[in-house]
């Protein structure tokens, strides 16, 4: 057992999330479309979130029990199930990155939205697929 794993509260299912190599797993719990820009400026003053909506999910067999996300190539902001207390890596797995996604690898002491890019061809995703690993720093 890690102490990372101490650290990541929100877990969805902790034996297949756990890494070997002391980190774990994060899932998805939500996909935002970017509708409109932020801003950012010097001083802070005129700092604005961008306008995110929520990705429609679409079901592709009835006897599923999680939607998908059917996601055109593009930029994408997703969320995580999981929250943290404590700093750690985060970073893409394999399986996004072999896939055509991607996501910056980034030091964190919580967890963001991050944004997703996913390549030409396209990305199905589904609800609480595990995308990204936080690894012990």
């Amino acid at each position: 057992m890690s102490d990372l794993l101490d650290d990541v509260n929100g877990i969805v299912h902790e034996p297949t999330q756990q890494r070997a190599n002391g980190g774990i797993d994060l899932t998805v719990t939500e996909v935002y479309t970017i509708d409109s820009p932020g801003c950012i400026d010097f001083g802070g003053g005129e700092l604005e979130s961008a306008e995110l909506t929520p990705h429609p999910r679409v079901w592709r067999d009835p006897d599923d029990d999680y939607q998908w996300w059917e996601l055109s190539a593009g930029t994408y902001l997703i969320e995580y199930n999981e929250s943290l207390t404590d700093e750690a890596l985060l970073q893409p797995r394999p399986e996004l990155v072999e896939r055509g996604g991607s996501h910056p690898t980034l030091r964190v002491t919580e967890l963001p939205r991050v944004p997703l890019s996913v390549g030409g061809a396209g990305l199905r995703l589904k609800a609480n697929a595990r995308v990204s690993s936080l690894l012990p720093v």
